[in-house]
């Protein structure tokens, strides 16, 4: 296995790490208004993905890789589609915001689980990654049936 390989496939999730970190804090105090049930997971959500991104950035050091700590162009243009949805909502704009929020921990599983199949993290990058993966699968079901929180 190259080392090459696995940075680049850590830089991959730390990317979109941070593209989650970004999309996370974009969301606006409204939704908690008419939601507040959920503000401490989300909360937690956002103290999680940092520590997640500090072990990406540990993993991609030791292997003496250089951490491209930065969201990705694809996370931004996501971002930027979401404000201008969100512009044209005739809805609810706090419903449609945690829309995005399982879609885009959806990706986030996705991308992980893709990263776990490729063969190309070691032993100690795939634990890692590994329990990051289980995590998400954890915030991703807490947060995909809109219509429990509608009904709080």
């Amino acid at each position: 296995m190259k080392t090459e390989q696995t940075v680049s496939v850590l830089n991959d999730l730390l990317q979109i790490t941070n593209d989650r970190i970004e999309g996370f804090e974009k969301v606006e105090g409204k939704v908690w208004e008419m939601y507040p049930d959920i503000k401490d997971e989300y909360d937690r959500m956002i103290s999680q993905s940092k520590i997640m991104k500090n072990e990406l950035i540990n993993l991609i050091t030791e292997k003496g890789g250089k951490p491209q700590d930065s969201p990705s162009v694809a996370g931004a243009l996501h971002r930027t589609w979401i404000d201008i949805k969100n512009s044209f909502t005739l809805g609810n704009l706090e419903e449609s915001t945690l829309e995005n929020v399982i879609f885009g921990e959806k990706a986030a599983i996705d991308a992980y689980q893709k990263a776990l199949e490729s063969g190309d993290l070691c032993e100690k990058s795939s634990e890692i990654v590994s329990e990051q993966l289980n995590s998400l699968k954890v915030s991703y079901d807490q947060f995909k049936n809109i219509e429990e929180y509608k009904k709080k």
